[in-house]
């Protein structure tokens, strides 16, 4: 933990912790200091030398200078001043004068320091160079725009872990060496820089995600569908949450209206994020083209309020509200509806088996404590597609923290290799499939304090004493007669030679090992890792809560909590299952009568337009979400929705409320929900980074027992194994509609796997598997590597879900 100093900052006393970058306190306490270049959560780049300061007496660039205590921190000086109006002058040499029809006018922070700084002519001159613009996919590069500040190549590589983005020579005339001499010293050098260098893109690298458009603090980087759209100042900012995934995260829909024509019709023209906060996957992003316009059809509401009166189940999604969950329940408690949602019941079975042994109602880590992890474990989540800000979160960990990171999963995926130096900030560990138990049995043994008996017991009847044979080289001194080549005389001399010593030692081996698909180098590697570690983090994926034998590996990650020094975090596997899993009682089969609810079902509730009555989607209805931290935070509703609600029906069936936000403050508080009302919930990250969103859930402190199963057996999977995993920003059938997501429906492979079953990208194969068989297309993934396909199942059209059991592996039939 840090201690807390004091200091002062232009005469105001501060309080902060040992070894803050001083910009950060500085913002933290209402203090300015300019910064273009610097993105808080990553590495300083020092690229534009603004946000110099006086500490101490002495110049440091408070971006990457750490305070101390006592430290006397003045702003700005004389000095400072003329080195900030010369670094802008420079940015402004050759900068194109269009801001009129650039997108990013209007919130430009080049516009906005020109200003600021009071740059009112040129000084400087140099000639300029073509930059042709580049187009990058869902993204669009312009030279000419870059100031070269590397904000886009720094969380590329810091916080998302693509390394797509870096800096290239751009060529160019060298500047006057006059001006080395008459310029401030930090303008020149940051001149010098920029003058030679542009941005250089790997499109294999490239995820998507568009979170260098969102750092660009000029129009360089702009999405292609938005560019040339809209002004700035004409968008309405509507703050919202991750619809698509769990981390629920503070995002913006960006609205205005259609058309000089149509202007009472509103249209969504961008999703952007705060991102010194939080970062966005690229389905968040991109993936906001769903929204419905619809009217009120009387005689298809009336339908739908007679099949309820009919109908013994409700089956639903969990891409609901924690109102609509609300609603349901009540319905259920009212009627006796079976509520069916297998997504969010295996989760709330999960969290319940985790419960006993853990002690406590819920797990006890968040994101932002694997941010701030140094040595973090992930088991079973497929981070290329199942959590992408849990991904971000193990990245920036080993990027920023001199951390290390485990990945255990079957699945070779490059982009997580490259997240750190293999064997010493990263290892990644290709597990058999079913291999689960065995991991974190091993788990326990490396990090176990004070276990229960019987499974230390267990633990140590898997160990067992080998031996190992090593050779050395050492230098040996040896004793030789020579003869003179003068006197003839014999002399004895010592000489030094290579030697090979063979030595024999003894160690213990846990048969573990063999049953996850490793050896005993793995343990000498994370003993490697673990010098200086003190903070951990433990991930816990979607594979294990979809285990036949998830119920024994939930107790263990339970004692994995209670037992060693990790905080655990279980994903939830879509946007609001953990909110479902804690709000409704959730049953195991359907009845006579289905009402489906994004399902199918007799009578469909659809917000995808597609069923027999319209309900809004997500992005057109104010609610709450419980997320990934266990955090109910708020979203609303992007544009207008004309159509019925599940509130409507349950008003026609008797319950009674005028909005559905009027059930927030009635979510259940023995689940650890609060009684505040859905206006009063903040939704917003202040400058001290502290996060202002909902509220967090109580977590209480339960009995808890040891009782585990040992693995007696464990299934293996022969022949070709298939995967049941969504392609990078396809994350489910609301994103599949949206235009800008280019991912498609296919059998994905790695290039070596489709080598071997002699096909190319694009031809058509027939899987068959569990008694199904479906016609895909051939995907080559030049992320992945190994022989295990994944097949995606965001297009409900062609049900690849038939393709898998319960369990996200399986055997399959590949051919043509």
């Amino acid at each position: 933990m840090s201690n807390l100093i004091t200091l002062t900052i232009d005469g105001k006393e501060v309080k902060a912790n040992e070894g803050e970058f001083i910009l950060n306190v500085a913002r933290a306490n209402g203090i300015f200091i300019p910064a273009i270049c610097y993105l808080t959560r990553c590495s300083p780049t020092l690229a534009c030398r603004l946000c110099l300061v006086e500490a101490d007496g002495k110049q440091v660039y408070s971006c990457n200078a750490k305070v101390k205590d006592g430290m006397n921190i003045a702003t700005t000086t004389d000095n400072i001043e003329q080195e900030r109006r010369a670094i802008m002058e420079v940015y402004d040499v050759n900068h194109p004068l269009q801001c009129g029809v650039c997108d990013q006018s209007g919130e430009c922070e080049l516009q906005n320091y020109t200003l600021y700084m009071g740059v009112d002519k040129q000084n400087y001159a140099i000639k300029d160079t073509s930059r042709p613009a580049q187009n990058w996919g869902v993204m669009k590069y312009d030279p000419g725009l870059c100031i070269v500040c590397e904000k886009c190549v720094t969380v590329c590589k810091d916080m998302i872990g693509s390394n797509a983005l870096g800096t290239v020579k751009r060529g160019g005339e060298d500047l006057d060496k006059s001006y080395k001499e008459s310029m401030p010293k930090d303008a020149y050098a940051m001149w010098n820089k920029l003058n030679k260098s542009l941005i250089g893109f790997e499109e294999d690298k490239c995820i998507d995600c568009g979170e260098c458009i969102s750092v660009c603090p000029v129009g360089a980087l702009v999405s292609s569908d938005f560019q040339y759209k809209s002004n700035a100042w004409e968008l309405t900012r509507i703050p919202a949450s991750n619809p698509h995934s769990s981390d629920c995260s503070l995002m913006y829909y960006e609205t205005k209206h259609d058309s000089i024509v149509n202007n009472k019709s509103q249209k969504i023209y961008r999703v952007t994020n705060d991102s010194h906060y939080v970062s966005l996957s690229g389905a968040a992003r991109f993936g906001f083209e769903y929204a419905l316009e619809t009217s009120k059809d009387n005689d298809k509401f009336t339908q739908a309020v007679e099949a309820f009166k009919k109908a013994d189940t409700i089956k639903f999604s969990s891409f609901i509200t924690n109102e609509e969950a609300l609603i349901l329940q009540k319905l259920r408690e009212k009627f006796g509806y079976r509520l069916i949602n297998n997504d969010a019941k295996k989760y709330q079975n999960f969290i319940k088996s985790f419960s006993t042994t853990s002690g406590t109602t819920l797990y006890n880590g968040s994101l932002k404590d694997i941010h701030e992890s140094n040595f973090v474990i992930s088991v079973g989540s497929f981070f290329k597609s199942d959590a992408p800000s849990v991904r971000y979160a193990f990245n920036n960990s080993i990027s920023m923290n001199k951390g290390a990171g485990l990945y255990f999963h079957p699945m070779e995926d490059i982009t997580v290799e490259n997240f750190g130096k293999k064997g010493k900030t990263i290892e990644v560990i290709k597990n058999k499939p079913l291999s689960e138990e065995a991991i974190l049995y091993f788990i326990l043994d490396l990090f176990g304090k004070e276990l229960p008996e019987d499974v230390s017991s267990y633990i140590n009847s898997q160990k067992e004493i080998r031996s190992k044979k090593t050779v050395e080289t050492i230098k040996e001194t040896i004793k030789e007669i020579v003869e003179d080549e003068e006197t003839g005389e014999k002399k004895e001399v010592e000489k030094i030679v290579p030697k090979k010593v063979e030595t024999v030692t003894e160690y213990q081996y846990s048969k573990l090992l063999d049953l996850i698909g490793a050896d005993e180098a793995l343990l000498e590697t994370i003993n490697a890792m673990l010098d200086k570690k003190d903070c951990f983090s433990l991930i816990i994926g979607e594979d294990l809560i979809h285990h036949p034998r998830s119920e024994n590996l939930a107790k263990l990650v339970g004692l994995i909590q209670r037992c060693t020094d990790f905080k655990v975090v279980i994903i939830p596997t879509q946007t609001n299952t953990l909110g479902v899993s804690q709000i409704c009682e959730l049953d195991s089969e359907c009845g006579s009568y289905v009402i489906g609810y994004n399902k199918s079902g007799d009578f469909t509730l659809s917000a995808l337009g597609d069923g027999d009555l319209d309900m809004p989607p997500l992005l057109q209805q104010e609610g709450t979400f419980t997320n990934i931290d266990k955090r109910v935070v708020p979203t609303n509703a992007a544009l207008p929705y004309s159509g019925y609600t599940l509130n409507d029906i349950a008003n026609a069936l008797g319950l009674m409320s005028e909005y559905s936000i009027d059930y927030t403050t009635q979510l259940p508080k023995a689940k650890g929900y609060k009684n505040i009302e859905f206006d009063s919930l903040s939704n917003y990250f202040s400058n001290d980074f502290k996060e202002n969103r909902g509220y967090l859930l109580d977590i209480s402190d339960i009995s808890y027992n040891d009782k585990v199963d040992f693995i007696k057996e464990q299934t293996e999977l022969d022949g070709d194994v298939i995967y049941k995993a969504n392609p990078i920003n396809q994350f489910n059938e609301f994103t599949s509609v949206s235009k800008q997501i280019k991912d498609k429906m296919g059998c994905y492979m790695s290039k070596s796997k489709a080598e071997s079953l002699s096909l190319e990208d694009g031809n058509i194969v027939k899987v068959e598997s569990n008694g199904n068989s479906i016609e895909l297309e051939v995907v080559i993934d030049g992320q992945l590597s190994g022989d295990i396909c994944y097949i995606p199942t965001f297009d409900k059209n062609k049900q690849t879900c038939k393709l898998f059991g319960e369990y996200r592996y399986t055997t399959a039939v590949i051919k043509k």
